[in-house]
């Protein structure tokens, strides 16, 4: 088996991968083959002749098991970029997704628009998960005070590693549902979440690789996908500082839907939406009354 070099094991790979209907096969074998050597994948080029020790292909051989069974990739090497970062990813965590960026990028422009006021900007995120977006907005902003909520103690644990290792451990978590673990006088500039939203009835519809291994936790928004939006939209107001927002990931399909449960509350004084970069509109930005 000597005669596999990197370059060889590549190529196979990534017809193998193929033939099991992986997407990004080339993409998924590079990954895999720089975690299992502890190299980077440019690496695997600049030694493409370099054969493959007998341990070596066996360890490739397991990853590569793990993914034709749909194991995501970011569970397998237990990362997943975010945002210029690396996150720490673990099975009951959720796995950051390029879509949530969006959110991102919406929260910065808030927050910067508010650098010059007098006093601490307090930013809050409920069910933080990996801790992808309040961890990226600590690391951008980090002279504002972060809080982040997440019901699983599993997911707390990651998103503390991450924030210890990109955004310098500066965010206080706690675990409970929603506001429920926060003193009822608190009183945020900006609230962040992406919440679960998927109906019921899509769960099983879902890529194999989401529901078989994703926390479906973070994915059930109930019957017609709007629980998680009820609930906060409920809540938020109460701890919103006056002309405070809220931004919300909602799927493609949802604006109307999240508009008509922001309405029912006279505490909202308007309602925006934020497209992704397929055009569609991805995060819903609402805000309490001055």
């Amino acid at each position: 088996m000597n005669d596999w070099t990197i370059i060889k094991i590549l190529s196979w790979t990534e017809s193998y991968l193929k033939k099991h209907s992986i997407d990004s096969p080339r993409l998924t074998a590079e990954t895999l083959l720089a975690y299992c050597l502890g190299a980077k994948r440019l690496d695997l080029y600049l030694q493409h002749d370099r054969p493959l020790q007998k341990n070596e292909l066996s360890d490739f051989k397991a990853l590569i098991k793990r993914r034709i069974q749909n194991e995501p990739v970011a569970y397998i090497i237990g990362k997943k970029g975010f945002f210029e970062s690396d996150f720490d990813v673990a099975k009951g965590v959720l796995i950051p997704r390029p879509d949530t960026e969006t959110l991102v990028e919406q929260a910065l422009k808030i927050l910067n628009i508010g650098k010059g006021n007098p006093g601490p900007r307090m930013v809050l995120e409920l069910g933080t998960g990996s801790g992808a977006i309040i961890v990226s907005l600590a690391k951008a902003i980090p002279n504002y005070l972060y809080f982040a909520v997440d019901i699983s103690v599993a997911a707390l644990a990651i998103a503390k590693k991450n924030a210890e290792k990109i955004a310098k451990n500066q965010i206080r978590f706690f675990a409970g549902s929603w506001f429920s673990s926060l003193r009822e006088n608190s009183k945020f500039d900006l609230i962040v979440s992406n919440p679960p939203y998927i109906p019921t009835t899509d769960i099983q519809d879902l890529q194999p690789e989401i529901k078989k291994f994703e926390p479906i936790l973070a994915l059930d928004g109930g019957k017609e996908g709007s629980d998680s939006f009820r609930s906060i939209l409920k809540n938020a107001y109460n701890y919103l500082v006056p002309g405070g927002s809220i931004l919300l990931e909602i799927g493609f399909d949802q604006s109307e839907m999240v508009q008509s449960i922001s309405e029912q509350y006279t505490e909202y004084r308007s309602v925006d939406f934020i497209k992704d970069l397929a055009g569609h509109s991805r995060v819903a930005l609402i805000k309490k009354i001055d």
